[in-house]
């Protein structure tokens, strides 16, 4: 007869646990049964082919009802059993449950921490990620990269005129179009107010770079329909390129912020950085 299996080594699952041994248990009883229950029809057969004594069959029938009760113990361990499984999958689905909505709100944390709620895009900390990031990739391979900031004109009109919910409704479209413009492996944020920062990585010359500002301030001036309310914005944008106006995350950013106000107060839609000023 097999000996019931050591569960020494599980931890942690204490139904579960308790459902294998009774298993276990239940096993050897039904291992028994079967022997017993052998030994039972043996008698009979025997009867059958040699007329056994009237005490042997008595004997077997005694042995045949007390292996129904043992069998009825086996049923009554069995559902014992089967009721410690279904309070360990229950409560295994809750932990479950538990773990998903925990894995879901730190998916979120972390998408917040990185995020602009309003818009979406990439906030301050991803965007000096994201610079930092072409600093030393520029620096390997002797690429240039630009960085454009960009601040809606007279936005604060458009609050105190039309409601703050209209001014979130424009800041999401101005985020949608500066996307557009821009390729994939760009990055666009919002750093807050009506500011925003573009990161165009691997640009070749100032061409290049003037080509997407200005596509930036067209898609950005196109009249938009919001509730109903036929608006026109505008933009202003300053231009620091990598590594002749900085070799910094904070002097690139500077800079280009230097540019735009020039732009803005030369009536210009976007300006270059001159070490001149």
């Amino acid at each position: 007869m097999k000996k019931p299996w050591k569960l020494s080594g599980i931890k942690g699952a204490p139904l579960l646990v308790k459902a294998l041994t009774q298993s276990e248990q239940v096993k050897v009883k039904v291992e028994t049964c079967a022997v017993e229950l052998s030994e039972v029809n043996t008698v009979l057969k025997g009867e059958l082919i040699e007329h056994l004594p009237l005490e042997e069959i008595q004997h077997a029938l005694d042995q045949s009802t007390d292996v129904e009760d043992k069998v009825q113990e086996c049923a009554d361990d069995l559902h014992q059993v089967n009721r410690n499984l279904v309070k360990e999958i229950t409560a295994r689905k809750k932990l479950e449950k538990r773990l998903d909505a925990k894995a879901v709100e730190d998916e979120k944390n972390r998408y917040l921490a990185y995020h602009d709620t309003a818009t979406g895009l990439a906030n301050r900390t991803l965007f000096n990620d994201r610079i930092e990031q072409a600093l030393v990739q520029s620096e390997r391979h002797g690429r240039k990269f630009a960085v454009l900031f960009i601040d809606l004109d007279r936005f604060k009109a458009i609050n105190d005129t039309f409601g703050h919910a209209m001014g979130d409704k424009v800041l999401q479209m101005v985020a949608t179009k500066l996307q557009a413009c821009v390729r994939q492996e760009d990055t666009v944020s919002r750093i807050g107010g009506d500011e925003f920062l573009c990161l165009l990585i691997e640009v070749n010359n100032e061409a290049d770079v003037a080509h997407i500002a200005e596509a930036i301030i067209r898609a950005i001036s196109e009249i938009e329909e919001l509730d109903e309310t036929r608006l026109k914005v505008t933009a202003s944008i300053g231009i620091s390129i990598y590594p002749g106006d900085g070799t910094t995350a904070e002097v690139l950013i500077k800079n280009a912020d230097s540019s735009m106000y020039r732009a803005k107060q030369a009536g210009e839609r976007y300006a270059f950085f001159s070490r001149k000023l």
